[in-house]
C-alpha cells in the first residue's frame, strides 16, 4: 500500500516550487506544439482529436496529441499554470515515471470517452483540443490525496481542495449534457473520474499500457530470436557435413 503525505498538510501556496522533470517536458512540448500550430494551422486538424478520423481513418495518435494542441494564449496559459500548481507535488510524491503514466492515462482515457460520447450522442466530426482532461485528472488526484488542503480557488476564494474539485466536477457534469457547447466537458469529467479511480483503486493504479507494450515487444523479439536460432540449427543438421564437429 503506497504511503502519501497527510491530508492535513499545510496550505497549498501559489507557486509550489521550481518546475520538476516531467513538468518541464510537458510544458515545453505544449509550448512547441502551440507555436507550431500557430504558424501552421493545418497541424491542428492532424493533431486535434476528431472522433470520425480516429474511428474512420484510424488516426489513433490523436488520442494523445490532442492534449498538446490549444486554441489560444489564455487556453494554454491557464492549463499550464494549473499543471504547474497541482502537478509539481504529485510528481514529487510519485516520481517522474509514475506521474507521466498517470497524466497520459487521464488524457488518453478522457479522449476515448470523448470519442464514445460524440459517436453515441453528439457529432463525431467536432474536434477536441487541450490538456484539460489530463489537468482535471491531476486536480482530482490532488483532492483525493490532500482533501483538506486550503487553496485559493479561482485565485481569490480560500477553499478546501475537495470542495473546489467537487464544484468544478459538478459544473462539468451539468454542462456535459450539451456535447455541442464548444467546451469538452466530457473530457473534463472523464479526467476527474479517472484521476480519482487511479488514487483509490489498486487495479487502475497498476494499469500500465506502455509497460505492457514494452513487455510484449521484448517477448516478441525473444520469440523471433529463438525461431531464427531453430532454423539455423535445422540447416546445420541437414548439411552434407552434419557429422563433422
Amino acid at each position: 500500500m503506497p504511503r502519501y503525505p497527510s491530508a492535513y498538510a499545510s496550505s497549498f501556496s501559489f507557486g509550489p516550487g521550481p518546475l520538476s522533470t516531467a513538468l518541464k517536458a510537458l510544458i515545453g512540448a505544449n509550448v512547441v506544439v502551440f507555436l507550431a500550430t500557430t504558424f501552421a494551422p493545418a497541424l491542428t486538424l492532424l493533431l486535434g482529436l476528431q472522433p470520425a478520423e480516429v474511428v474512420g481513418k484510424l488516426y489513433v495518435w490523436q488520442l494523445a496529441t490532442y492534449m498538446f494542441v490549444h486554441a489560444g494564449v489564455f487556453h494554454i496559459l491557464f492549463n499550464m499554470l494549473a499543471l504547474w500548481m497541482f502537478g509539481t507535488e504529485l510528481e514529487q510524491t510519485w516520481g517522474t515515471r509514475r506521474f507521466l503514466r498517470f497524466y497520459f492515462l487521464c488524457g488518453v482515457g478522457a479522449g476515448v470517452c470523448v470519442v464514445l460520447a460524440n459517436y453515441l450522442f453528439g457529432d463525431p466530426t467536432l474536434p477536441t483540443i487541450g490538456a484539460s482532461g489530463a489537468i482535471y485528472g491531476v486536480l482530482a488526484a490532488s483532492a483525493a490525496l490532500w482533501p483538506d488542503r486550503v487553496i485559493l480557488a479561482f485565485f481569490f476564494f480560500p477553499m478546501k481542495m475537495k470542495y473546489f474539485v467537487g464544484i468544478v466536477g459538478a459544473i462539468s457534469f451539468l454542462n456535459s449534457w450539451n456535447l455541442n457547447s464548444g467546451v469538452s466537458d466530457i473530457a473534463h469529467l472523464s479526467g476527474l473520474i479517472i484521476g480519482v479511480l487511479y488514487v483509490k483503486s489498486p487495479r487502475v493504479r497498476g494499469f500500465d499500457p506502455l509497460g505492457s507494450l514494452q513487455a510484449s515487444y521484448r517477448a516478441w523479439k525473444l520469440k523471433r530470436a529463438k525461431r531464427k536460432f531453430q532454423v539455423y540449427l535445422r540447416k546445420q543438421r541437414s548439411g552434407p557435413d552434419r557429422w563433422v564437429h
